[in-house]
């Protein structure tokens, strides 16, 4: 039998075999709930609040990037951890993971196009010029957690740290704790959105595009900012417009609105509320019966709210789905258990696991 390994940062397809793509969703939901009872507790499913409300069903833990890394972290007892969202949070479980744990991945080729937009060298050459721009100064890097395992690692070798859009706050007092700037990556949104919370202004932020020199920024500018910006977003969350939000309240003036951080800053100051996935899911949970909420976030997610709050009215302002979340199937999920260990296995370097789990972390500690 061949194994199929996935050395970290690379997106190989791990080809499902024909005899699985012909099963039905019955069959394959019963045969993956025989594999859980046989396996027991060493085996534990985590399943990402955007993946298909089936999936979320047979996973043992539901929940944000940041709520799995937690869980990931914790998790003592199971040998196979098989992770059901996109790469870079399966390459955070096995970050955080015992040497002596596997961690799975059912569709390796599931990646997050935001992620991409932010690469080792490019990084790397941003922060030389950063270091150039004014010296002296003490830059933390703050790698978003949608993001490559090298890029955890760099900020794991250069003091800094990593953040999800749950902490992201917390994230960004630790950072001016120990440095002058932060350099926020890859996400320009959910930077933008935290500073601005923080009290930060426009004058004290600048945008990095690696597509220009000096990331297209006046060394000047560069040199006095307090925040700077990586130019990077998440497409299922900037499809959301104001106009969008304007016409959930035509449709209904009673709702409420609440999206998430990675939304273009016009959106989240239109909205009633913004806040991570896990803040979206308790607000829906807070809300009164009766309670009509418009939801700004991943199309998956908001179906799922939904059907489980059926006392309530909960619609997307627009249909916005992840297609990388959307190729984790319940068939690539009974391949994956049913030959554990053997195919869709996350590898990764050693060095780079070492300093990713410095500044993973970090997180965590800001978080506890």
């Amino acid at each position: 039998m061949t194994t199929a390994v996935i050395p970290s940062l690379t997106q190989a397809n791990a080809v499902l075999p024909d005899e699985y793509r012909s099963f039905d969703d019955a069959e394959v939901i019963e045969r993956i709930e025989h594999v859980k009872r046989v396996r027991g507790p060493e085996l534990t499913i985590l399943g990402h609040h955007y993946q298909d409300k089936r999936i979320v069903r047979l996973s043992d833990h539901i929940g944000d990037s940041f709520g799995l890394s937690e869980a990931a972290a914790r998790e003592q007892a199971a040998r196979y951890i098989v992770f059901c969202g996109v790469h870079f949070m399966a390459e955070s479980a096995k970050i955080l993971c015992r040497d002596d744990q596997v961690v799975l991945h059912p569709d390796l080729s599931a990646g997050c196009p935001m992620a991409d937009m932010a690469d080792i060298d490019q990084v790397e050459w941003a922060w030389d010029d950063l270091m150039a721009s004014a010296p002296g100064r003490t830059v933390i890097p703050v790698t978003y957690m949608n993001s490559d395992a090298e890029l955890k690692a760099f900020c794991g070798r250069n003091d800094g740290i990593v953040c999800t859009s749950s902490n992201a706050g917390a994230v960004f007092d630790w950072a001016y704790e120990r440095g002058d700037a932060v350099l926020f990556f890859p996400d320009e949104h959910l930077g933008w959105n935290t500073g601005r919370k923080w009290g930060l202004t426009s004058d004290e932020t600048a945008l990095w595009d690696p597509r220009y020199e000096m990331g297209g920024v006046v060394l000047k500018e560069l040199g006095d900012a307090r925040l700077i910006l990586w130019k990077g977003y998440c497409h299922v969350h900037t499809r959301f417009k104001v106009a969008h939000l304007e016409q959930a309240r035509l449709d209904d003036p009673a709702v409420k609105i609440i999206v998430h951080p990675e939304c273009t800053a016009d959106v989240v100051d239109s909205a009633d509320g913004c806040g991570s996935t896990g803040f979206i899911c308790k607000y829906v949970d807070d809300a009164p019966k009766g309670a009509s909420i418009a939801i700004g976030t991943e199309i998956n997610l908001i179906d799922r709210l939904a059907d489980e709050y059926r006392d309530k009215r909960i619609v997307p302002l627009t249909r916005s789905l992840c297609p990388n979340m959307y190729k984790v199937s319940l068939n690539d999920l009974l391949w994956t258990l049913e030959e554990l260990g053997e195919v869709n296995v996350v590898a990764m370097p050693e060095d780079i696991k070492t300093h990713a789990r410095l500044a993973l972390g970090r997180m965590l500690g800001v978080s506890a």
